[in-house]
This record gives C-alpha cells, sequence and structure tokens, in this order.
C-alpha cells in the first residue's frame, strides 16, 4: 500500500482513541467545509442525467476561467488513473518530488518513469507530469513556461489539485486550446468535501471526449453533481474562503515558527516545515490527538493542513507548545 496522508486508521492503531478525538492536519483538505445544501430526492434516486453531467461541467469551466472541455470524474485520482491509458506507453517523467500517485498510475500502465527536479529535463518525453502548486512543497511553476512545455512532450498533465487560492497559477484558461494538454482539478480540498469524490479534467474537445469513454456514461454520482454545481456557483464563499486561508496560513506558520520550525513552503491549504526529527514531532502531535503528514525521503520534512474552528486551533497551539518545550 502506498504512503498517504488521511490515514487515520493508522494514526488510531498506533495512539489509541477514537476517530472524533483525533484532528486530521495530514491531508490539504479545507476543515471549514463547504455547506451542504438540502438535495432533491432525485440526486439519491435517480440516474444521473448528460443534461446534470453538462450543467455541473459548465459551472466548473466558469469557477475555473476556462472555455475548454470539462469531464467530471471520481476525484482527480480517477483522472490520475485513467490518463496514462489513453496512449500507448513510452517515456514518462515526472517534475518531483512530488504527489506519489502520478509515478505509480503511469508505471502500472506500462510507462518507463523517471522523477526530475527540473522542468527542463521534462522537454522530449512522451507523457510529463507537473504538479503546480507543488505538494508537498508548494513549488509554483508559472503557466507561461508549462505552455512552453506543452509543445516539447506528447501529453503534458498539469495536476491543480491544490491551486483553487491560487489562480494566478492556473492554466486552465489555455486548456481548450492544444491537444495532449490535460488540466486537473480537485473539487474537494478547497471545498472541504473529499468524501464527495469528485474532480474536474480540463482539455480539448477530443481529448475529454476519448476520456469519456474510458470513465463511462456516469462517471459522478447525482449528489455530487447537485452539491459541486451549487459550490461551484457560489463565487462569494470562494471568495471569502480564499481570503481566510491566505491568512490562516500566515497564522500556522507564526505557530511553527514559535515552536523552532522552519517553513519550507506550501500552499494555502498545507504547509511543509522542517523540524529536523519529522517522526518525533509526529509522535509529539498524535499524543495530543492530531495527526500530521511525514516523508520517508526527508527526516525533518512534516506537512500540516490548516485547523478548521478556533477550538482545533487552540490544541494545535498547545500542542506545539509542549513540542518547544521538548
Amino acid at each position: 500500500m502506498r504512503d498517504h496522508g488521511g490515514n487515520l486508521d493508522a494514526a488510531i492503531a498506533g495512539f489509541g482513541g477514537p476517530p472524533e478525538d483525533w484532528i486530521d492536519l495530514s491531508t490539504g483538505i479545507n476543515r471549514r467545509p463547504y455547506p451542504l445544501p438540502t438535495l432533491p430526492r432525485e440526486a439519491w434516486t435517480a440516474l444521473p442525467t448528460r443534461s446534470a453531467l453538462a450543467g455541473l461541467a459548465a459551472a466548473a469551466a466558469r469557477a475555473y476561467g476556462s472555455d475548454a472541455a470539462v469531464l467530471p470524474v471520481a476525484g482527480a485520482q480517477a483522472a490520475i488513473q485513467m490518463l496514462p491509458r489513453l496512449a500507448p506507453p513510452g517515456r514518462a517523467r515526472v517534475l518531483g518530488p512530488t504527489y506519489n500517485e502520478h509515478a505509480a498510475a503511469l508505471r502500472a500502465a506500462g510507462w518507463q518513469v523517471a522523477e526530475t527536479g527540473s522542468i527542463e529535463a521534462l522537454a522530449g518525453a512522451d507523457f510529463a507530469v507537473v504538479v503546480n502548486p507543488n505538494n508537498p512543497d508548494g513549488r509554483r511553476t508559472e503557466p507561461d513556461r508549462l505552455l512552453a512545455l506543452a509543445a516539447e512532450v506528447g501529453t503534458l498533465v498539469v495536476d491543480e489539485s491544490f491551486a483553487d487560492p491560487h489562480p494566478e497559477l492556473s492554466l486552465a484558461a489555455a486548456a481548450g486550446g492544444r491537444r495532449g494538454l490535460f488540466v486537473l482539478r480537485s473539487f474537494g480540498k478547497f471545498y472541504g468535501l473529499a468524501g464527495l469524490r469528485l474532480g474536474f479534467v480540463l482539455g480539448a474537445a477530443g481529448d475529454i471526449a476519448a476520456l469519456s469513454e474510458m470513465a463511462g456514461p456516469w462517471p459522478v454520482s447525482g449528489a455530487a453533481i447537485a452539491i459541486g454545481r451549487a459550490a461551484l456557483e457560489d463565487t462569494g464563499w470562494a471568495g471569502a474562503t480564499a481570503r481566510r486561508l491566505a491568512a490562516e496560513a500566515v497564522q500556522l506558520d507564526s505557530l511553527a515558527a514559535a515552536a523552532g520550525w522552519t517553513c519550507l513552503g506550501g500552499t494555502a491549504l498545507f504547509r511543509l516545515y522542517d523540524t529536523a526529527d519529522a517522526a518525533r514531532a509526529q509522535t509529539r502531535l498524535a499524543e495530543a490527538r492530531i495527526w500530521s503528514r511525514i516523508f520517508p525521503r526527508a527526516r525533518g520534512w512534516l506537512r500540516l493542513g490548516l485547523p478548521g474552528d478556533a477550538a482545533e486551533w487552540r490544541r494545535l497551539a498547545a500542542a506545539l507548545g509542549r513540542e518547544e518545550a521538548r
């Protein structure tokens, strides 16, 4: 099994306590989610119609400022699994270190995969992946550079799962203009509804049509369509949430600095810190029933999502105070 955040079962197995006692900051999921609307009965009882799917896709295009073709999928992860199977396998390169599912899905589909730390080294690949902003360090790549790269590779996948609070980085507006360019968007992270399993792929009409054939006639549920459309059309909520997250990311950095940690980067949905000994820091937080994310390849790296309400912020501040005291 591949290592991920969100593995609260592992936290409970190691440190005890019921799930409701834990604050899961091991992901970049907004802990103050979009308020769930009341759904019509048909969202649960009827198969999704083509017109409902089209309405959701149009809402996503407007929200992301794009005139590209849009395919709703069961989370960005579903697209990560499907896209490597659209073309015969060849040489794939992934800009890393990054979310490990991209390389894993490519290998499973028969691609020869190499990770590189330089965007220039992606040129010439049959399939290239850039996560922007990157997970876990928040590395940013300018859209113009990505557009230039699209002309230098066979297929370019730009994963914008954490881009909602950073629209200046998005390539969504250009996604429909070039075959072989795909932009992925996650719904669940920014809107705090990861359990809904909703995401989007933006691209040229022909590419999205081929991917839609692979996804099948009902790629997302009726509930996901109804909730997703309502949330994407609520621009007031999105703007206020982006501003709040930006301010709270600064607040989290201040707490971490007081504990002696160094911020290495991140986004408005998560932060990455050098703690000197991440396993030790994770254990101290877990003793306070707060779960975090560490990385085997980097001994000091610890990633934290942002707490939700005031009580969660107080608990994290108290736990980091104990970490400083040690």
